[in-house]
């Protein structure tokens, strides 16, 4: 009882704090990207509820050469949710309330900023788990686009003067590439960037395919004209070798809108043929009716023994800043 009276009044407090954040300077908050703080009971965590939670939130990124989870989660019970805790950038509540009107619901900068903070909430297990899996897809997203719009902001906060690169200006489009990115090649029909980190290299690719209608707007045109594009540009460290897209793993491929055009968005792996090089992949295409073509963005890393969510994760959110002329 008073475990459940405790998280009850925890709910009020947070709901207060909500409401009146705006008369008090908040703390800077903490925490890497793609980490979740979960607040709920020690016995939900253990039973069904964190059963159904674990496999939301830490279901695999697609794409990856192992399985890497969405978020990297850490949990803790409401009567330890300290100072030290309240500070993380991403928190989710999850508890009971029998006379809670709304169920399922986010607060932005409770205790520090920039935060966003996710409760959800149902009078008992049975419906706790049906309102998680229900709404699954937006926990994801709440948390992934606020640490892509914070990622963003950070990364891109000093970038290349998009009017020295060829590309940009011929194929009128640009987008933000930091400063620790370094020019490979720029023909004015093919860009690519390069950033040498400590475990390898974080790689951004442009480039356009023509195309007579929207018809060719496909997946297979899109994956084939890549493949041409990396063995004329890209080659490997051994004479005859380049890059290519791994045949052996099928792109998984979803629909979506960049720079307000349809869009197509690809993550598989990449190989160097008659090589042992390779990684994760994640590709934009855009439909250009207006100039009749396709243009490609690409990023592409090269990390041998280490993780790689997080790299794919920096690639995505420098590829989405992109605008066309």
């Amino acid at each position: 009882m008073f475990k459940k009276a405790l998280l009850f009044v925890f709910f009020i407090v947070s709901l207060f704090s909500c409401t009146n954040n705006n008369k008090i300077t908040l703390v800077q908050s903490t925490g890497r990207i793609n980490h979740v703080i979960i607040v709920m009971k020690n016995s939900d965590w253990q039973g069904k509820v964190g059963d159904t939670l674990r496999n939301i939130i830490a279901e695999p990124v697609v794409g990856l050469p192992q399985d890497e989870p969405q978020f990297t989660i850490n949990q803790v019970p409401p009567e330890t949710f300290n100072d030290l805790f309240q500070r993380s950038r991403n928190i989710l509540f999850v508890g009971y309330d029998q006379d809670a009107k709304n169920n399922y619901y986010t607060n932005a900068n409770i205790y520090a900023e920039p935060q966003i903070t996710l409760t959800i909430l149902a009078k008992n297990e049975e419906e706790l788990i049906r309102n998680l899996q229900e709404h699954k897809e937006d926990i994801i997203a709440t948390f992934k686009n606020k640490d892509l719009e914070l990622y963003q902001k950070k990364i891109t906060k000093d970038f290349q003067q998009i009017k020295s690169i060829e590309t940009f200006n011929k194929l009128g489009f640009s987008f933000k590439i930091p400063l620790s990115y370094n020019k490979v090649e720029d023909t004015g029909d093919f860009l690519w960037y390069r950033n040498d980190i400590t475990k390898g290299q974080l790689n951004l690719i442009a480039f356009e395919i023509p195309i007579s209608s929207e018809t060719d707007f496909t997946k297979e045109k899109i994956l084939t004209a890549t493949d041409t594009i990396t063995k004329n540009h890209i080659p490997g460290q051994f004479e005859g070798t380049y890059m290519m897209i791994e045949p052996k793993f099928t792109p998984v491929t979803k629909t979506l809108k960049l720079s307000n055009k349809p869009a197509l968005e690809n993550r598989g792996l990449w190989i160097v043929k008659d090589d042992y090089m390779g990684g994760p992949f994640i590709s934009y295409a855009i439909l250009d009716k207006e100039n009749n073509r396709i243009l490609v963005i690409e990023g592409f890393s090269y990390s041998p023994a280490t993780k790689k969510r997080d790299f794919v994760f920096e690639l995505e959110s420098i590829i989405k800043t992109v605008a066309l002329q």
